[in-house]
């Protein structure tokens, strides 16, 4: 019986030791105590060659924040600093969750939450100069709680199919409530538009912490935290284009229960046209009291209406992922796999996942292929933005840990 015992004992050991169904690893630790960039909130964006780019809240030449870029050599990754922010009233500072997007000439686009006019924020473009530098341009900055404009994007930027950007902001606008904003090309230069402002009287949607996606119905979609008659739990909201202008409309009100509440994040679409996000807290995962957090499904139907399905409850307690942040947008590959993290959950650490949803016959299996634990100062913890697919394999930041404690870039190998 004692030998039957200790098989089992071994058993559950092994398997608890291989409970991650893949490999992670470090491939760059930040560290501001040498100007480096440092604690990054948001995820990464690739290049066609595979290089990754990404911001950090902090650090750079002014401790301001900073854009990155790492290069695979030789199987080391190297990183350059593209651009330090200066702050003031001249120069954005501070990006938060916002991840940088390309345009298709190879120019670059973010935001940060303050620094600017007002002190609330910018938009910034970086064009490339030769020799791998770069010219930042300040396309706008938002004025302080005015009706006029919004103030503090969070959010990424998105590129539509005509090269129209789209963004939001948390704050600002008619209500104070968030807004939408716009930029179209106009010759060499971008003209800026407020296209809607957010109003929470009446159940309206308020306080859009997501960016924008354009459907494949030709509807342009996103999510608010706030907004809904009943609980007040987030809305999902499209927008399309009249002879009159932009309208604006709510398409599916958040419900407490089984229900996911509070979505932070964008709209990842398929190529059929459904749409996948997550909401921070709800959903049937009884470890965290009020939910541990949802990823949702949005399915497109044969009259271009959208129907909303929860297909998958975060458990937590240490076995599973606990609150998907502020800027955790899913990635989809080509077999219609979704990848996400959450901040925290996944182990006795509470330091955070990355997952993988796979589809069979109508439903989603999670595997967690990491579970961050710094206890021994060589991982990262707490993954706020979201992962990205390059070559088969998985890429993201962690807000702190690793060597130096300002955060990491990861790998990670199915």
């Amino acid at each position: 019986m004692r030998v039957k015992g200790f098989v089992l004992f071994a058993l559950s050991l092994i398997l608890a030791g291989t409970a991650w169904a893949a490999t992670e690893t470090v491939i760059y630790n930040f560290s501001n105590y040498t100007g480096d960039a440092a604690y990054p909130q948001s995820g990464l964006v690739a290049d066609s060659d595979g290089n990754l780019y990404g911001t950090t809240e902090y650090g750079g030449g002014n401790n301001l924040g900073a854009v990155f870029e790492l290069k695979l050599s030789s199987g080391t990754w190297t990183e350059s600093l593209l651009y330090s922010f200066a702050g003031g009233t001249t120069d954005g500072e501070y990006p938060y969750y916002s991840a940088l997007v390309f345009d298709k000439s190879g120019n670059i686009y973010g935001t940060t939450v303050y620094g600017g006019t007002e002190n609330a924020g910018t938009v910034f473009e970086l064009t490339p100069s030769g020799g791998g530098n770069y010219t930042e341009t300040i396309l706008h900055s938002f004025l302080s709680y005015a009706e006029s404009d919004g103030s503090y994007p969070q959010a990424a930027l998105s590129i539509d199919s005509s090269g129209n950007i789209f963004g939001t902001t948390q704050s600002g606008g008619k209500y104070n409530n968030g807004t939408i904003f716009e930029f179209t090309p106009s010759g060499k230069t971008w003209k800026y538009k407020l296209i809607h402002s957010f109003d929470s009287t009446d159940g309206g949607a308020y306080y859009p912490y997501g960016g924008i996606t354009q459907g494949a119905d030709g509807y342009y979609y996103g999510t608010t935290e706030y907004g809904g008659y009943a609980y007040n739990a987030g809305t999902i909201y499209r927008m399309f284009l009249e002879k009159s202008g932009w309208s604006v409309q709510n398409v599916f009100y958040f419900l407490e229960g089984g229900d996911g509440i509070y979505p932070l994040t964008s709209l990842t679409i398929d190529p059929t046209g459904n749409l996948y996000g997550t909401t921070y807290a709800g959903g049937s995962g009884e470890a965290c009291g009020g939910g541990c957090g949802t990823v949702y499904k949005m399915t497109l139907g044969k009259t271009n209406k959208y129907t909303q399905s929860v297909i998958y409850s975060f458990q937590g307690s240490y076995k599973d992922g606990i609150n998907p942040y502020y800027g955790a947008d899913l990635a989809i590959d080509a077999s219609g796999n979704l990848y996400g993290t959450t901040q925290t959950g996944g182990s006795t650490d509470n330091e955070g996942i990355v997952f993988e949803l796979t589809p069979k016959k109508g439903t989603y299996k999670e595997t967690v292929l990491h579970a961050f634990e710094d206890s021994s100062g060589d991982d990262g913890y707490y993954p706020r933005g979201g992962p990205i697919l390059v070559n088969g394999k998985v890429y993201g930041t962690t807000y702190s840990g690793g060597t130096h404690g300002t955060g990491i870039v990861y790998e990670i190998t199915p």
